[in-house]
Parts: structure tokens; sequence; C-alpha cells
């Protein structure tokens, strides 16, 4: 039997999302950048989605091996009042704190933007293992 993690933030959003006959685009659960983290040559690279973004209203801190990544979406200003039938891109400000499971030299850390896309690459410290510790059941 497979487990998978259950994710109540997302049964909400899921929920107000409209596929259960309601329709709430003011209220948001989910995370405000999707992120892909992987590694590769002894570095790690997170890529974010970010488009039509400045990149000098994108702040990026790493700090005890957490990567933050912070900004503001502009608002476009309205001149004729629209109907909208959904409207689902987000506005104003953003933030994604996301844990790098490796010791990375932050001196030597990175960040591009390219095509919408903000790429950090962080060099992967010589020697250095993995976070994630595997924890046994004593029986």
């Amino acid at each position: 039997m497979q487990l998978t993690n259950w994710e109540p933030l997302k049964e909400i959003d899921r929920f107000f999302d409209g596929r259960n006959g309601f329709y709430f685009p003011f209220i948001r659960f989910d995370k405000d950048i999707d992120v892909d983290m992987f590694e590769e040559n002894g570095t790690i690279v997170a890529n974010m989605i970010l488009p039509d973004i400045d990149p000098k209203e994108v702040d990026i801190n790493l700090e005890n091996n957490k990567l933050t990544v912070s900004g503001r979406r502009n608002e476009e200003k309205e001149v004729d009042k629209k109907d909208y039938y959904s409207k689902e891109i987000r506005r104003g400000l953003f933030s994604r704190m996301i844990s790098v499971p490796k010791e990375v030299d932050s001196s030597k850390t990175h960040a591009s933007y390219s095509k919408g896309v903000l790429t950090v690459t962080m060099p992967v410290i010589a020697g250095a293992h993995d976070k994630s510790v595997k924890i046994e059941i004593n029986k």
C-alpha cells in the first residue's frame, strides 16, 4: 500500500477553486511560487517561474540553508471596467521559502533571470550530506 501525504490546505484550495460549484477567486492557500529544485554536477539548482517580473523587484536571501524569494507582481491599472469571467493571475506581494537539502556555499550562490524563469544556482559544499535522516522505529 502506497502512503500519500495529506495536504489539507490544498484540499481547501481545491474546494474554493470552482470545481465544487463554489467560486472564490480571492482565496488562495497554495504556494505563491512553484519551484523545481534538483542537484546537478555538485550544484543545487532552483528554477521558479516568475513571468513579467522586474528582476530588480525580486529579493533573494539564503540563510541557514533556507532559500527565500520574495517580491511584487505589479497590478495592472484598469482604465475601463472589465467583466471578468475568471481572474486567476496573482498580483501584489509574493514570497516562498524553500529548505535546501544540503549545505551550500552562500558566497558562491548566484541567480539569473531569463524568459520569465528565475534560476538560483547554489554550489554544494564538498563533503556535505543530505540533511534528511531515516529514523528507524524501535520494536
